[in-house]
């Protein structure tokens, strides 16, 4: 599932966009815009599944291929196609969860089939290939195995498929991680995820609150933020500065569950990796000094953002 980290950002990005477009006729509407973020990150999930099926199912292909050679070598003749049936990957093919993502996201229009025949020739260059296809047996364990092989020490340590992800996904940066990390989990139990719910009801809930208590309630965040800048011009503050800071007051006033502490320790991260090098310690200090002016002035009962009829917006 989506984290909550990954979930602030795609709202930053999110809010970045509706400021940036300002009021023009073509401006999104800020939910199906955060959609669009999230089902790029299934997109970019079901592609690297996919990525990872076309190098083993690749083993077939190359076998026909060197056995249709005018004059074929004993070698062309017995390409060793082990992998080809590897019964872990199999089962991953078996899932009608993931047949049905093929189907609608059509990762097949991106593959870069060259790369694909690349990685695999370099697979089985390896001594990791070479003493897989030696074993007659198909060990489960050692089935798996190969799999996460190929995805971790064949994809993506390639800088090349690097380059091929990041030109089609712009998420990458953000999203890689995670994703990686829900691979080795859907790989280690094949038909174990819902590809649509990437994210649960509860996150889903905090993300759309998010998004809409920063824009409902812009105005009021905003005079909480101005006095705090002291010698600082607002116009002149980075605009994703000022974007996180609205989301951790945000947060600060509307969401009952996420300690301030928690709050702050997220938006000066995401400051540091997304905006300026001095924006860590800025949005820190600024940040700290709301949450004890609130404290102080007995306005930290958190509400329900639609609730909080006194605040003015």
């Amino acid at each position: 599932m989506i984290s909550r980290r990954n979930i602030r950002v795609k709202v930053m990005q999110t809010l970045y966009t509706m400021v940036t477009l300002g009021k023009e006729s073509k401006t999104p509407e800020p939910q199906k815009l955060l959609q669009q973020h999230f089902d790029q990150v299934r997109s970019l999930y079901v592609y690297l599944i996919y990525f990872v099926t076309e190098v083993v199912r690749y083993a077939e292909r190359y076998s026909h291929q060197q056995a249709g050679k005018h004059l074929p070598t004993s070698a062309d003749l017995n390409v060793n196609t082990k992998i080809a049936g590897n019964e872990h990957l199999a089962r991953m093919m078996e899932d009608p969860a993931l047949k049905e993502q093929f189907t609608k996201e059509k990762p097949q229009q991106l593959i870069n089939t060259d790369l694909v025949k690349k990685i695999y020739l370099d697979l089985t260059a390896t001594a990791e290939y070479k003493t897989y296809i030696l074993k007659a047996d198909r060990n489960p364990a050692e089935e798996k195995k190969i799999i996460e092989f190929i995805l971790n020490d064949m994809m993506l340590a390639n800088e090349t498929f690097v380059s091929h992800i990041e030109d089609n996904f712009f998420n990458w940066d953000d999203d890689g991680e995670m994703i990686v990390q829900l691979m080795v989990s859907y790989m280690q139990k094949p038909g174990n995820c819902n590809f649509n719910q990437m994210l649960s009801a509860d996150k889903e809930n905090f993300a759309k609150t998010l998004l809409q208590s920063v824009l409902d309630k812009d105005e009021y965040l905003q005079s909480l933020i101005i006095p705090k800048l002291k010698n600082w011009d607002p116009e002149r503050i980075a605009l994703l500065d000022m974007i996180l800071m609205k989301m951790g007051v945000s947060e600060f006033l509307f969401f009952e569950t996420i300690p301030p502490k928690v709050t702050i320790n997220e938006y000066i991260d995401l400051a540091k990796d997304y905006s300026t090098q001095q924006s860590g310690q800025f949005v820190n200090g600024i940040l700290d000094n709301i949450h004890k002016d609130l404290v102080q002035q007995g306005k930290m009962q958190k509400v329900e953002y639609k609730k909080a009829d006194k605040l003015k917006s």
